[in-house]
């Protein structure tokens, strides 16, 4: 599955640099449908993809790593 397949706006590349809470709100604000879930770099995570999560990746200072998007 492709993130093009699953529902409503599914990636974020204003919200790299920015604080990961404040990311978190406002991808579970612009995309009703996805969970967002804030993943310090380094964090061993499962390697399958849902159309309900978007993990927000942020450097130990709390900060945005990458582009979030759905998967």
């Amino acid at each position: 599955m492709a993130s093009d397949q699953c529902q409503g706006k599914n990636s974020w590349p204003e919200l790299k640099g920015v604080q990961g809470t404040v990311a978190e709100a406002t991808i579970e604000r612009e995309n009703p449908l996805v969970d967002a879930i804030i993943v310090e770099e380094g964090s061993a995570v499962t390697r399958d993809f849902r159309c309900d999560r978007v993990r927000v990746w942020v450097y130990e200072s709390g900060i945005v790593s990458r582009v979030p998007t759905i998967g």
